[in-house]
């Protein structure tokens, strides 16, 4: 999970009339389409970018197979938009464990559009998906641990810091921890903030 991707430049015309699958305060959230493949290969081939959201950068060919691969898996893949359609970042629920009822959050978001909220209502929006439509009891998500605009969102939207994966990943040769964060449904129950329906 990351706020930084480095990538400049955000200009997608395909988006014009893009559909919203799920509105958010500030944002709206379009389901992923393989159209959108350049737009996140170019976000994630950033190097800044592959080392925060722990990826390495695959070819443009890699990241059309997997959003097709990926349409009717275990994830539900946005594009983060803003109310004239601007793609500004990438929010996904991975890894989901209907029977247990689990999930993983990923967020990135163009960093020409960080500190001004758009990652927190996206984020708050994805969580409303997948308590109030979804069966999901916990989701969490993880993130480098000097990673201060994705710890600064995650908390904001109600995760609880769990612990340290210690020397979870590697990245130019140095061992690096990562942060664990989860929200559990009655927590989210708990939080006194509008429902993304209510948008």
């Amino acid at each position: 999970m990351t706020e930084d991707t480095g990538i400049a430049g955000n200009e997608h015309d395909a988006e014009a009339e893009r559909e919203l699958s799920w509105r958010a305060k500030s944002v709206g959230l379009a389901a992923v389409d393989i159209d959108d493949a350049e737009l996140l290969h170019g976000w994630r081939s950033d190097p800044v970018t592959a080392y925060e959201i722990g990826i390495w950068p695959r070819s443009l060919t890699a990241m059309r197979e997997r959003i097709e691969r990926d349409s009717d898996d275990d994830r539900d893949d946005f594009l983060i938009l803003l109310p004239d359609s601007t793609p500004i970042g990438h929010i996904a629920l991975s890894g989901q464990n209907i029977v247990n009822g689990t999930a993983q959050v990923e967020l990135m978001v163009a960093p020409q559009h960080r500190g001004h909220g758009h990652g927190t209502d996206a984020l708050d929006a994805l969580v409303d998906l997948a308590f109030g439509e979804l069966p999901m009891h916990r989701l969490t998500a993880e993130t480098h641990t000097d990673n201060a605009p994705a710890l600064a969102v995650l908390a904001k939207s109600g995760f609880v810091h769990e612990g340290i994966s210690r020397a979870a990943c590697l990245h130019r040769g140095r061992r690096h921890d990562l942060a664990v964060f989860s929200l559990l449904r009655p927590e989210w129950e708990a939080l006194n903030r509008p429902r993304a329906w209510d948008a």
